[in-house]
């Protein structure tokens, strides 16, 4: 499903995607994770279609080529990003920017668009499903909400929208417990063999949760080892360094 190689990323001069490859298959859940700077942001950036990188190599989802589309583009291709800070916008009601979301997808499809009534039940089984509150229709998105709302609302965005590729960009990131646990089961509610999912965390708690079907360890701005689950106790026992002092020259 995504397919990246030799990805290069650089911004004001810095070069920080250094020759990055990686595969993705339909159906799995990968975790991405990593030291800080090791330039794990600037990959979910990149392939959302971020403005001010500049840019060289390859990805591609199911064979289109994302880095040649805008940012619109690449998410009615169906390419979803959750925040590590999830941005306020005041005045605009979550029901109404969830709609109008999905409407555009469907319109890109040459699908009909979802009437205002038709919506609202559909997104009433999700919060269901979500176990969320019918509230955050009413609520502006994400203004006043704390940081597990936030995580949590974001959730929603991607089980309404039923992107095929879902980049998590520190979800769990500020977390307590409780929250974790619920932004996991929905994470995990949305498994499935036509969704792949990048989730990017610095914890080992997340995945003990969210088990992915494979770990990469991003340092220096590419991936320097893969493994299984197994990789994330190597990790919180050995430390990024133990880890990657390991890896032969």
């Amino acid at each position: 499903m995504l397919r990246i190689r030799d990805l290069h990323a650089s911004i004001d001069g810095k070069e920080i995607l250094t020759g990055l490859d990686l595969d993705l298959p339909a159906g799995e859940v990968h975790a991405v994770m990593g030291p800080n700077g090791a330039g794990k942001s600037t990959l979910s950036n990149v392939l959302a279609g971020r403005d001010g990188y500049e840019v060289r190599g390859t990805a591609t989802l199911d064979g289109t080529d994302l880095l040649a589309l805008e940012a619109e583009d690449r998410a009615t291709a169906g390419l979803f990003l959750a925040f590590q800070y999830p941005m306020e916008l005041p005045g605009v009601g979550n029901a109404y920017f969830l709609r109008t979301s999905l409407n555009a997808i469907r319109r890109a499809h040459g699908l009909d668009e979802v009437s205002a009534t038709d919506f609202l039940s559909v997104a009433r089984e999700h919060l269901t499903a979500l176990d969320m509150d019918p509230a955050f229709l009413s609520r502006s998105v994400n203004e006043g909400f704390s940081g597990g709302e936030k995580k949590r609302n974001e959730i929603l965005q991607m089980s309404m929208l039923q992107p095929r590729l879902a980049i998590l960009d520190e979800t769990d990131s500020g977390l307590d417990i409780d929250a974790l646990r619920i932004v996991a089961r929905g994470i995990e509610r949305l498994r499935g063999p036509d969704r792949s999912m990048l989730v990017i965390t610095h914890y080992p708690r997340l995945l003990e949760l969210v088990r992915p079907d494979r770990i990469h360890v991003l340092d220096g701005g590419r991936i320097v080892r893969s493994g299984g689950p197994e990789l994330a106790n190597e990790l919180e026992a050995d430390g990024y360094v133990g880890v990657t002092d390991r890896i032969p020259a």
